[in-house]
């Protein structure tokens, strides 16, 4: 990532000087670098900074993700996710609403399982293999329902419980399908999953969409040997006289 943020609208740079801890300020830009990477990508716009600073990622009422191009709406959808230095932006068709997610496999006890999943789900998990397996399903669901419930516009202030995923054979250029239930009304949300090296990423919508593809071609294989870092923990405060870590290059795949 660049060290200046000549990239980022006025409105950004102040929301970013109020951040005073390294983790969050981290984490904000590189979701912003990236989203604003694969929107000038996906909306055929020069990746130059000065443009770059034209594109933005506001938050609607729901404080769902909406992007805008010099102040106007802009004409597709959106949905943004970071984990342990890396980010993904998908990017999609205006009328659809989109979630995305990214994780770590790693391992998730027996009581994150019990607090978190549906009866359902818990019996998915505790059939798969002790180690790798059962972590690789556990972050699996759990990726999947942040993902619907972005989709719903609702977050984590929406009860875990009242989705549930289900996951279905047959892969699909790399991806496999998977379906996400909304336990209150019944509505089933589409949706796909991969696993690329030590992550995993979900993508869900409220409506049937081919699975996602990398707006840069070099994207997969980046994340496939994309390694988890937490370079804040150097210096958790920004505002302490430390200049904030540099982060790795971002992940821009994803037009769903």
């Amino acid at each position: 990532m660049p060290a200046a943020s000549t990239w980022l609208a006025a409105p950004e740079q102040a929301i970013l000087a109020g951040m005073p801890y390294t983790k969050r300020r981290s984490e904000w830009r590189l979701a912003r670098w990236t989203a604003k990477q694969a929107l000038a990508r996906a909306l055929e716009l020069s990746p130059g900074h000065e443009v770059l600073a034209s594109v933005e990622v506001r938050r609607n009422e729901h404080n769902a993700p909406v992007a805008y191009v010099a102040d106007e709406p802009a004409a597709v959808s959106v949905s943004m996710t970071d984990r342990a230095g890396w980010a993904v932006c998908l990017v999609g068709p205006a009328e659809a609403r989109l979630g995305v997610d990214l994780e770590v496999v790693e391992p998730r006890s027996e009581l994150f399982v019990a607090d978190w999943f549906t009866a359902a789900e818990r019996e998915v998990v505790a059939a798969a293999e002790p180690g790798t397996p059962r972590h690789e399903l556990a972050n699996l669901i759990w990726s999947a329902k942040e993902s619907a419930l972005k989709v719903l516009q609702t977050g984590l202030r929406r009860s875990t419980h009242s989705v549930e995923v289900t996951l279905i054979d047959g892969p699909c250029a790399g991806w496999r399908p998977l379906r996400v239930r909304d336990v209150e009304d019944g509505t089933v949300f589409a949706g796909w999953w991969a696993r690329f090296g030590t992550f995993v990423l979900t993508a869900a919508a409220d409506r049937e969409l081919a699975p996602p593809g990398p707006l840069d071609a070099g994207v997969p294989e980046a994340l496939s040997v994309a390694v988890p870092v937490h370079s804040w923990m150097a210096a958790p405060r920004h505002d302490a006289g430390v200049s904030s870590p540099t982060v790795p290059p971002s992940a821009a795949p994803g037009q769903g």
